[in-house]
């Protein structure tokens, strides 16, 4: 009977890991973008750099400590941010190949818009799994910027807006009193 259950669970375990659909997205190299921006920003923080992090914030700062809060429960974030001197110089494709993997199941739409005058879109996504947050994404992009966020691990919503403007996260402007669907993004200018 235990061979029979550990057959099954090495059979299962690879099809388990296939259902649960991973928050943290599959972002491109983006080398040659580097290459081309007048300013690059890329920050990659997983859980140990996360931890690290945790433990330069001052404990004794209210605000300082609500981020240290926060962090306890991420296991990574992931930006990229690049500005360029000419408009669109990076691919289109780029972008789309990481909008892509936001209609996987589990990803819902919090926020999308559209700016013809400006030429600016942003989206804001969030994968819920069992009630609770476990990843966010933002694309935002402009004729000449981008910025991708990934942020993984669970989300309380209420406090997210203390990562705002900290480890390369541009501010959302996110308000409390407001629903987050409701909330107006500033991107990194």
């Amino acid at each position: 009977m235990r061979k029979f259950t550990l057959l099954l669970a090495a059979l299962l375990t690879p099809v388990l890991a296939c259902a649960a659909p991973s928050a943290k997205l599959i972002l491109p190299s983006f080398s040659t973008m580097q290459q081309k921006a007048s300013e690059s920003v890329v920050i990659t923080l997983d859980p140990a750099l996360l931890g690290l992090a945790g433990r330069f914030l001052d404990g004794n700062d209210p605000q300082d400590a609500a981020t240290k809060e926060v962090l306890k429960g991420l296991q990574g974030i992931y930006v990229r941010s690049y500005t360029f001197d000419k408009d669109f110089a990076y691919q289109q494709a780029d972008l789309d190949a990481v909008r892509n993997q936001l209609s996987a199941p589990g990803w819902n739409r919090l926020m999308e818009t559209r700016s013809r005058k400006s030429r600016a879109d942003v989206d804001i996504y969030i994968m819920i799994d069992n009630n609770q947050a476990v990843g966010l994404a933002l694309i935002a992009s402009e004729p000449r910027q981008f910025t991708i966020v990934n942020i993984v691990g669970a989300i309380d919503l209420d406090k997210l807006h203390k990562l705002e403007g900290q480890f390369g996260v541009p501010k959302l402007d996110l308000d409390q009193s407001r629903s987050p669907a409701a909330a107006s993004p500033t991107p990194h200018k």
